[in-house]
Protein backbone atom coordinates (compact mmCIF):
# COMPACT_ATOMS: atom_id res chain seq x y z
CA UNK A 1 0.00 0.00 0.00
CA UNK A 2 0.93 3.66 -0.69
CA UNK A 3 2.16 5.11 2.55
CA UNK A 4 1.31 8.77 1.78
CA UNK A 5 0.35 11.60 4.22
CA UNK A 6 -0.48 15.34 4.15
CA UNK A 7 1.31 18.06 6.08
CA UNK A 8 -0.40 19.33 9.72
CA UNK A 9 -0.10 21.64 12.68
CA UNK A 10 0.02 20.14 15.90
CA UNK A 11 -1.35 23.57 17.09
CA UNK A 12 -4.54 21.99 18.74
CA UNK A 13 -2.55 18.79 19.63
CA UNK A 14 -1.57 15.38 18.49
CA UNK A 15 -4.57 13.94 19.00
CA UNK A 16 -6.58 16.52 16.82
CA UNK A 17 -3.67 15.87 14.49
CA UNK A 18 -4.30 12.16 14.15
CA UNK A 19 -8.18 12.61 13.66
CA UNK A 20 -7.30 15.19 10.58
CA UNK A 21 -4.96 12.65 9.38
CA UNK A 22 -7.46 9.81 9.71
CA UNK A 23 -9.79 12.56 7.20
CA UNK A 24 -7.62 13.00 4.67
CA UNK A 25 -7.01 9.45 3.86
CA UNK A 26 -3.40 9.62 5.52
CA UNK A 27 -1.09 6.87 6.37
CA UNK A 28 1.52 8.99 7.40
CA UNK A 29 2.04 12.87 7.68
CA UNK A 30 4.43 15.43 8.15
CA UNK A 31 3.86 18.23 11.21
CA UNK A 32 5.79 20.88 13.07
CA UNK A 33 6.34 21.08 15.97
CA UNK A 34 5.88 24.90 16.54
CA UNK A 35 4.85 27.76 14.72
CA UNK A 36 6.47 27.24 11.60
CA UNK A 37 6.78 31.31 11.58
CA UNK A 38 8.26 31.49 15.06
CA UNK A 39 9.82 29.85 18.00
CA UNK A 40 7.83 28.70 20.60
CA UNK A 41 6.41 25.64 21.04
CA UNK A 42 3.66 24.53 23.52
CA UNK A 43 4.49 22.49 26.69
CA UNK A 44 4.14 19.08 26.10
CA UNK A 45 0.95 17.30 27.28
CA UNK A 46 1.64 13.68 28.34
CA UNK A 47 -2.05 12.29 28.14
CA UNK A 48 -2.74 14.44 24.59
CA UNK A 49 0.35 12.14 23.82
CA UNK A 50 -0.64 9.08 25.05
CA UNK A 51 -4.16 9.40 23.04
CA UNK A 52 -2.36 10.14 20.24
CA UNK A 53 -0.26 7.07 20.43
CA UNK A 54 -3.48 4.75 21.00
CA UNK A 55 -5.29 6.16 17.40
CA UNK A 56 -2.00 5.51 16.21
CA UNK A 57 -1.76 2.01 16.37
CA UNK A 58 -5.32 1.48 16.03
CA UNK A 59 -5.71 3.36 12.79
CA UNK A 60 -2.40 2.52 11.47
CA UNK A 61 -0.54 5.71 11.56
CA UNK A 62 3.16 5.41 11.28
CA UNK A 63 6.11 7.51 10.11
CA UNK A 64 5.56 11.16 11.57
CA UNK A 65 7.75 13.47 10.11
CA UNK A 66 8.83 16.65 12.30
CA UNK A 67 9.51 19.58 10.50
CA UNK A 68 11.73 22.38 11.54
CA UNK A 69 10.55 26.04 11.77
CA UNK A 70 11.75 27.91 8.49
CA UNK A 71 12.57 30.34 10.77
CA UNK A 72 16.07 28.53 11.51
CA UNK A 73 19.56 29.31 10.12
CA UNK A 74 21.70 26.61 10.89
CA UNK A 75 24.37 28.49 9.55
CA UNK A 76 23.84 31.39 10.17
CA UNK A 77 26.33 34.04 9.98
CA UNK A 78 24.73 36.33 12.79
CA UNK A 79 25.87 34.27 16.20
CA UNK A 80 22.34 35.21 17.99
CA UNK A 81 20.56 33.85 14.66
CA UNK A 82 23.09 30.58 14.69
CA UNK A 83 22.05 30.58 18.37
CA UNK A 84 18.28 30.89 18.05
CA UNK A 85 18.51 27.60 15.41
CA UNK A 86 20.91 25.27 17.97
CA UNK A 87 18.13 26.02 20.33
CA UNK A 88 15.48 25.31 18.14
CA UNK A 89 16.92 22.16 16.60
CA UNK A 90 18.03 21.05 20.45
CA UNK A 91 14.68 21.29 22.49
CA UNK A 92 12.77 19.74 19.07
CA UNK A 93 14.92 16.77 19.31
CA UNK A 94 14.28 16.50 22.81
CA UNK A 95 10.63 16.80 22.41
CA UNK A 96 10.44 14.02 19.59
CA UNK A 97 11.66 11.21 22.27
CA UNK A 98 8.05 11.34 23.41
CA UNK A 99 7.27 9.68 19.45
CA UNK A 100 10.59 7.47 19.59
CA UNK A 101 11.32 5.88 16.43
CA UNK A 102 10.58 8.62 13.45
CA UNK A 103 11.55 11.64 11.51
CA UNK A 104 13.14 14.99 12.34
CA UNK A 105 13.73 17.28 8.57
CA UNK A 106 15.49 20.47 8.79
CA UNK A 107 16.45 22.79 6.01
CA UNK A 108 20.11 22.90 6.10
CA UNK A 109 20.54 26.81 5.45
CA UNK A 110 21.80 30.03 3.44
CA UNK A 111 25.08 30.56 3.98
CA UNK A 112 24.86 34.04 3.71
CA UNK A 113 27.86 35.05 2.07
CA UNK A 114 30.20 33.22 3.82
CA UNK A 115 31.07 30.31 0.98
CA UNK A 116 29.45 27.33 0.79
CA UNK A 117 32.27 25.63 2.57
CA UNK A 118 32.10 27.54 5.60
CA UNK A 119 28.11 27.09 5.80
CA UNK A 120 28.67 23.08 5.44
CA UNK A 121 30.74 23.40 8.62
CA UNK A 122 28.24 25.37 10.75
CA UNK A 123 25.59 22.86 9.48
CA UNK A 124 27.86 19.99 10.83
CA UNK A 125 29.00 21.75 14.27
CA UNK A 126 24.83 22.54 14.71
CA UNK A 127 24.03 18.89 14.32
CA UNK A 128 27.23 18.38 16.92
CA UNK A 129 25.59 20.13 19.31
CA UNK A 130 21.90 19.28 18.92
CA UNK A 131 21.97 15.86 18.65
CA UNK A 132 22.96 12.79 21.09
CA UNK A 133 23.79 9.16 21.46
CA UNK A 134 20.85 8.36 22.84
CA UNK A 135 17.88 9.51 20.40
CA UNK A 136 15.61 7.56 18.76
CA UNK A 137 15.03 10.01 16.12
CA UNK A 138 16.39 9.94 12.54
CA UNK A 139 17.39 13.65 11.55
CA UNK A 140 16.86 14.43 7.49
CA UNK A 141 18.51 16.95 5.73
CA UNK A 142 16.68 18.16 3.15
CA UNK A 143 17.29 18.64 -0.52
CA UNK A 144 17.66 22.03 -1.19
CA UNK A 145 16.34 24.22 -4.69
CA UNK A 146 19.39 25.96 -4.38
CA UNK A 147 17.78 29.56 -4.01
CA UNK A 148 20.21 32.26 -3.26
CA UNK A 149 23.15 30.76 -1.36
CA UNK A 150 20.96 28.12 -0.09
CA UNK A 151 23.22 24.79 1.11
CA UNK A 152 21.75 21.64 0.00
CA UNK A 153 21.10 21.70 -3.19
CA UNK A 154 23.62 19.30 -4.54
CA UNK A 155 23.57 15.70 -3.60
CA UNK A 156 27.60 15.97 -2.28
CA UNK A 157 26.86 19.03 -0.15
CA UNK A 158 24.55 16.67 1.65
CA UNK A 159 26.91 13.82 1.82
CA UNK A 160 30.05 16.21 3.28
CA UNK A 161 27.45 17.22 6.05
CA UNK A 162 27.12 13.56 6.82
CA UNK A 163 30.30 12.87 6.92
CA UNK A 164 31.67 15.82 8.82
CA UNK A 165 29.12 14.93 11.56
CA UNK A 166 30.00 12.86 14.82
CA UNK A 167 26.69 10.88 14.76
CA UNK A 168 26.42 10.20 11.48
CA UNK A 169 24.31 7.38 11.94
CA UNK A 170 21.41 8.81 12.54
CA UNK A 171 21.23 11.31 9.68
CA UNK A 172 19.47 10.77 6.38
CA UNK A 173 18.26 12.96 3.70
CA UNK A 174 14.74 13.71 2.82
CA UNK A 175 14.12 14.43 -1.30
CA UNK A 176 11.89 16.93 -2.56
CA UNK A 177 10.66 16.48 -5.81
CA UNK A 178 9.93 20.09 -6.49
CA UNK A 179 13.47 21.16 -4.74
CA UNK A 180 15.68 18.99 -7.08
CA UNK A 181 13.66 19.12 -9.80
CA UNK A 182 14.19 23.15 -9.49
CA UNK A 183 17.69 22.11 -8.43
CA UNK A 184 18.79 20.46 -11.85
CA UNK A 185 18.38 16.89 -11.32
CA UNK A 186 15.72 15.67 -13.89
CA UNK A 187 13.74 13.11 -11.72
CA UNK A 188 11.13 13.54 -15.27
CA UNK A 189 13.08 13.01 -17.97
CA UNK A 190 15.98 10.60 -16.09
CA UNK A 191 14.75 9.59 -12.91
CA UNK A 192 16.77 6.43 -12.53
CA UNK A 193 19.76 8.68 -13.64
CA UNK A 194 19.39 10.67 -10.58
CA UNK A 195 19.07 8.22 -8.24
CA UNK A 196 21.77 6.65 -9.79
CA UNK A 197 23.81 9.80 -8.96
CA UNK A 198 21.97 10.37 -5.14
CA UNK A 199 23.38 6.34 -4.74
CA UNK A 200 26.65 7.56 -5.84
CA UNK A 201 27.20 10.14 -3.86
CA UNK A 202 24.79 9.70 -0.79
CA UNK A 203 23.91 6.16 -0.85
CA UNK A 204 20.32 5.15 -1.12
CA UNK A 205 20.23 3.32 2.56
CA UNK A 206 20.51 7.20 3.15
CA UNK A 207 16.94 8.51 1.80
CA UNK A 208 14.35 8.31 4.33
CA UNK A 209 11.40 9.91 2.85
CA UNK A 210 10.01 12.10 0.14
CA UNK A 211 8.44 15.67 0.22
CA UNK A 212 6.16 15.06 -2.71
CA UNK A 213 5.30 18.29 -4.56
CA UNK A 214 4.84 19.50 -8.04
CA UNK A 215 6.68 22.75 -8.59
CA UNK A 216 5.66 25.81 -10.08
CA UNK A 217 8.51 26.54 -12.11
CA UNK A 218 10.49 25.26 -15.08
CA UNK A 219 13.60 22.80 -14.56
CA UNK A 220 16.95 24.45 -13.22
CA UNK A 221 15.29 27.00 -12.35
CA UNK A 222 16.39 27.41 -8.73
CA UNK A 223 13.04 28.54 -7.34
CA UNK A 224 10.83 27.03 -4.26
CA UNK A 225 7.23 27.18 -5.43
CA UNK A 226 5.47 24.23 -4.90
CA UNK A 227 2.40 23.20 -6.69
CA UNK A 228 -0.63 20.89 -6.55
CA UNK A 229 -0.02 17.60 -7.58
CA UNK A 230 -0.21 17.32 -12.01
CA UNK A 231 -0.54 21.29 -11.84
CA UNK A 232 3.11 22.31 -12.36
CA UNK A 233 5.84 21.52 -14.07
CA UNK A 234 6.76 18.00 -12.83
CA UNK A 235 3.40 16.54 -13.91
CA UNK A 236 1.35 13.53 -13.19
CA UNK A 237 2.63 11.41 -15.50
CA UNK A 238 6.35 11.75 -13.92
CA UNK A 239 4.63 11.69 -9.92
CA UNK A 240 2.94 8.65 -11.56
CA UNK A 241 6.51 6.76 -11.87
CA UNK A 242 7.99 8.33 -8.41
CA UNK A 243 5.67 6.81 -6.48
CA UNK A 244 6.24 3.47 -8.18
CA UNK A 245 9.62 3.54 -8.78
CA UNK A 246 10.97 0.11 -7.14
CA UNK A 247 13.62 2.43 -5.19
CA UNK A 248 11.06 4.76 -3.58
CA UNK A 249 7.50 3.05 -3.68
CA UNK A 250 7.96 1.47 0.12
CA UNK A 251 8.70 4.88 0.97
CA UNK A 252 6.81 7.29 3.04
CA UNK A 253 5.51 9.88 1.16
CA UNK A 254 4.55 13.58 2.10
CA UNK A 255 2.45 16.22 0.58
CA UNK A 256 3.35 19.87 0.84
CA UNK A 257 1.47 21.04 -1.96
CA UNK A 258 -0.84 24.49 -1.44
CA UNK A 259 -3.99 22.75 -0.08
CA UNK A 260 -6.03 22.57 2.92
CA UNK A 261 -7.19 19.86 3.98
CA UNK A 262 -9.88 18.74 1.39
CA UNK A 263 -7.67 19.21 -1.36
CA UNK A 264 -5.42 16.79 0.57
CA UNK A 265 -7.59 14.14 0.69
CA UNK A 266 -8.19 14.49 -3.22
CA UNK A 267 -4.66 14.54 -3.78
CA UNK A 268 -4.18 10.95 -1.61
CA UNK A 269 -6.91 9.47 -3.29
CA UNK A 270 -5.65 10.84 -6.47
CA UNK A 271 -2.58 9.16 -5.91
CA UNK A 272 -3.62 5.83 -4.07
CA UNK A 273 -5.58 5.44 -7.56
CA UNK A 274 -1.74 5.76 -9.04
CA UNK A 275 0.17 2.87 -7.13
CA UNK A 276 0.63 -0.31 -8.52
CA UNK A 277 -0.33 -2.79 -6.17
Amino acid sequence: MLNIGCHLSVSRGYAALAGEAIYTGSSCFQFFTRNPRGGGAKPIDEADIAEFLDIAGREGLNSFLAHAPYTINPCAAKPETLQFARQTMADDLTRMEWLPGNYYNFHPGSHVGQGIERGIQLIAETLDLTMFPEQRTTVLLETMAGKGSEVGSKFEELREIIDRTRLSDKLGVCLDTCHVYDAGYDIVGDLDGVLTEFDKRIGLDRLKCIHLNDSKNPYSSHKDRHEVIGGGSLGLEAIGRIINHPALRRLPFYLETPNELEGYKKEIALLRGLYLE
